[in-house]
């Protein structure tokens, strides 16, 4: 049953968020052998001004040993 939490900042369009989770989905049913119903995408917005404190400290540092992408960019 995986779960996917995506976090981005606002100002995609719902048929742009809709492609993103029907898209990820399929890659994580492919991918990790799961049947596509198992599967279950968020996304939810961050503002810019919250980025740092709300998705950088909290998962991306705190989480860094499961992180199996990290990202291109610091909030140093």
């Amino acid at each position: 049953m995986p779960h996917v939490e995506i976090k981005c900042y606002p100002g995609r369009s719902e048929e742009a968020k809709k492609l993103c989770a029907a898209t990820i989905a399929e890659d994580i049913a492919r991918t990790l052998g799961c049947d596509i119903s198992s599967v279950s995408v968020a996304i939810k917005e961050v503002q810019q001004a919250d980025w740092k404190s709300d998705v950088w400290d909290k998962q991306i540092v705190a989480d860094k040993d499961v992180l199996y992408k990290e990202p291109g960019y610091t909030c140093e």
